[in-house]
């Protein structure tokens, strides 16, 4: 059997960003930060612990991340979705199309975390993969 990729991240829409921090920390206790203006006002989401390196501690859990409805580019639809990790974004590009999928854009390097670029599969959905750096 070939090795599965796991989902790793969630994102979700918002349109305000107080009105979600203050939702997802009074009936969650998640942890919110806003990465600012440099990173579109992506606003992560703490749900687990993680470990020096931002990995999270307990097997199974996973955190995420909201983003602003308005810098979603024209025709990508706001809507919530996965990022699911590989280890040659590249390569899972490839099995993405000849699967039937349409990547959105080229991969984009996200300082410190990795290479990541969204597709709709063939349902529709957008989903991400994300190639994680390594040697940390």
């Amino acid at each position: 059997m070939s090795k599965m990729n796991p989902v790793v991240h969630f994102e979700m829409p918002y349109e305000d960003v107080k009105r979600l921090q203050d939702f997802y920390t009074k009936a969650f206790g998640w942890q919110m930060s806003n990465t600012g203006e440099e990173m579109g006002h992506y606003v992560l989401a703490g749900t687990t612990e993680t470990d020096a390196n931002r990995m999270v501690k307990t097997p199974g859990t996973i955190n995420g991340g909201f983003y602003s409805k308005a810098t979603m580019p024209e025709g990508v639809a706001a809507i919530p979705s996965v990022v699911i990790s590989v280890e040659d974004i590249k390569a899972s590009m490839k099995k993405v199309t000849a699967a039937g999928g349409k990547l959105l854009g080229e991969p984009m390097e996200i300082p410190g975390i990795g290479k990541y670029v969204s597709f709709t599969d063939t349902e529709g959905n957008r989903v991400s993969i994300l190639q994680p750096v390594t040697g940390n």
